[in-house]
């Protein structure tokens, strides 16, 4: 394993390291902007009543006359750019075996190795845990840098702040577990990464939609962002330990799936 951990290393080193300065860029800006938003939200919410449906919907849950300072912060880590970074790098990695090594024509030299198949796909999972671990590690630092130049009122406290992160740890692992699945079955990365994407954007506008439409509340249980809900640490304080729960099932259940299914199938280039 120690030699396939290193062959991962040096494939992923420089793209992982991007994607982390992109969080730490990103968190860094939205940490510093989101309060002079939250100066003017409050009268924007009063001339436009619909403004605080559109909030709702990005936070993914119905927070009424709940939309407190740190309910407006956590936009911070529902934002667009931050999930489309850290879905990257989770699609990315979870493509590379067995697909990405089909559709590049390696699979026959990497199965060659005095390694079994389940050795192979379990260090790239390996590799998934720990780059997520690195990425979101420094995204929070770039957060807590900027977080002294933020009002108290919204400045979220470190516990809440670390379940949000292990929160949103637990809903990398499901959508990398997902991509492993869904590599299992292709030998093409492409339509694997295009099938993976679909299923995360799906779950982002269903997320999306249940707020604003009362029907799609009834299957919003089906997309992973029902269970990434971080307003609702903010407001509470609690752990949700019942989302994690399932994030946690849904990857284990789909990284096991796809380890047997890889260990199993039919692999080559031809």
């Amino acid at each position: 394993m120690r030699g396939l951990l290193l062959k991962s290393f040096r494939e992923l080193w420089l793209p992982t390291l991007l994607i982390g300065v992109g969080l730490v860029g990103a968190n860094m800006l939205l940490t510093f902007l989101i309060p002079k938003v939250e100066e003017q939200i409050g009268d924007v919410f009063e001339r436009l009543p619909f403004a605080k449906t559109m909030m709702s919907a990005l936070l993914g849950t119905d927070v009424g006359q709940q939309m407190t300072a740190q309910a407006v912060a956590s936009v911070l880590w529902v934002h667009p750019i931050v999930l489309s970074l850290v879905w990257a790098q989770a699609i990315s990695l979870s493509t590379r075996v067995p697909a990405g090594e089909v559709d590049r024509g390696t699979i026959d030299f990497l199965l060659g190795l005095p390694v079994s198949r389940r050795l192979v796909y379990w260090s790239e999972v390996l590799v998934l845990m720990a780059s997520g671990v690195l990425i979101l590690a420094m995204g929070f630092a770039g957060h807590r840098a900027m977080s002294p130049w933020m009002p108290v009122e919204m400045r979220p406290d470190l516990r809440s702040a670390l379940v949000i992160m292990a929160n949103f740890y637990c809903l990398y692992l499901a959508v990398g577990g997902v991509g492993f699945l869904v590599s299992s079955l292709s030998s093409h990365r492409g339509r694997a990464v295009a099938i993976v994407l679909a299923v995360v954007l799906a779950s982002f506008l269903l997320n999306f939609a249940a707020q604003l439409w009362p029907p799609a509340q009834s299957v919003a249980l089906l997309g992973v962002l029902e269970y990434y809900r971080p307003a609702l640490v903010l407001m509470s304080g609690e752990v949700p330990w019942s989302d994690i729960v399932v994030l946690l099932a849904i990857a284990a259940a789909a990284l096991f799936a796809g380890g047997e299914i890889t260990a199993r199938r039919s692999l080559c280039t031809t």
